[in-house]
């Protein structure tokens, strides 16, 4: 049972310690941003002698691989034991790091659905000119196990795009400009990241009210995001200056009004329905002609639920392919019938028996 204390909560503490407080399998999703360990040896210089904000923040240094390795293992192993049985998680980093983890992932069980570029529009340069200038981070998406029934928002992640199937590679915007959290003049977080990454995280992997976990909060975007798109959020942040300005920062952030927060529902989300069910409730007869969408081509329904045109029969989808000479064919939205002067997708047909929420 999730202790309602934890929802909408963050914690300033050790994320290692703080994780083996939590009830098992409490969260939908859990998105970790977890230390790169970058091992920077040398200060950054601009061509102008300027010095660069790096990150050389204490918390993002280990004594070894083997330190780091052991770091991540014990986080992840948490977080597996919080995912609900159909929950998943996103961890981010750059070269520095997100092979290790990604090896630990797989070692302890998770099961890895992609792994996200974020290419960044508006990089830092390199300043020395020895390397080619690191202009993405890596995100892996993972669920629980391989038989979790995750979520995926398809259809809104392809609203999302114009219509387009969303891809693997995220161009987006580092942190910058209003968003950027500033004290004095300086970064208050080395790494933070933008509002617009987490929203397509988030968009992408979760529904209204689900429950979210970032156990490294930094300051606090997962939270904000997930509070703006009416999720339920808990984060653990071990720095006090981020925490501080995380607290501040969510209290300033508003929730998306209620009705504008609902999203496309993905097809196969949705009760399956034959197209024998239409023939078998009366909702089309027998005998009802049926058209593509230019009316060039008609066949008619049988009682069975199958289709005949012409030599050919069989279900909607298979006499469609077969007149189309392709492999398959949703018959749902090549079949029309007739309404008036109108000719309608049968699949509207199918939506009236569909239950409304």
């Amino acid at each position: 049972m999730i202790s309602s204390t934890l929802k909408n909560k963050i914690i300033n503490g050790d994320s290692l310690k703080e994780l083996k407080k939590i009830p098992d399998e409490s969260f939908d999703l859990i998105f970790a941003d977890p230390p790169y360990n970058l091992q920077l040896r040398n200060k950054l210089i601009r061509p102008d002698r300027s010095k660069v904000n790096a990150v050389n923040d204490k918390w993002d240094q280990f004594e070894s691989f083997k330190t780091y390795d052991e770091f991540t293992h014990k986080w992840l192993l948490e977080c597996k034991r919080l995912l609900k049985k159909n929950g998943s998680i996103w961890v981010i980093g750059s070269y520095h790091n997100i092979f290790r983890v990604g090896a630990k992932i797989q070692d302890l069980g998770f099961w890895i659905l992609n792994d996200v570029i974020w290419n960044k529009n508006n990089p830092m340069p390199n300043f020395r000119g020895t390397r080619f200038t690191n202009a993405h981070e890596t995100l892996i998406w993972a669920s629980k196990n391989k038989d979790s029934k995750y979520t995926f928002n398809y259809q809104s992640l392809k609203c999302l795009n114009d219509d387009l199937q969303m891809r693997s590679t995220w161009n987006l915007p580092i942190c910058n400009g209003n968003e950027r959290l500033k004290k004095k003049g300086q970064k208050v977080h080395s790494t933070q990241k933008p509002e617009a990454l987490l929203h397509r995280v988030i968009l992408a992997s979760t529904n209204k009210n689900d429950f979210i976990l970032d156990p490294f909060l930094g300051s606090g975007t997962t939270a904000v995001v997930a509070k703006k798109l009416g999720r339920s959020f808990c984060g653990i942040e071990k720095e006090k200056l981020y925490f501080e300005a995380a607290i501040k920062r969510i209290k300033n952030s508003k929730i998306i009004e209620d009705e504008y927060l609902d999203t496309i529902q993905n097809n196969r989300s949705k009760p399956r329905i034959p197209f024998g069910s239409l023939v078998e409730l009366g909702v089309i007869k027998p005998g009802t002609e049926i058209y593509d969408q230019k009316k060039k081509v008609n066949a008619k329904i049988m009682v069975d639920g199958s289709i005949k045109y012409q030599k050919s029969e069989g279900s909607i989808h298979k006499v469609a392919a077969k007149i189309l000479g392709a492999e398959s064919c949703n018959g749902w939205t090549y079949w029309h019938y007739q309404s008036g002067n109108t000719l309608i997708p049968i699949d509207e047909l199918r939506e009236r028996l569909r239950p409304k929420n």
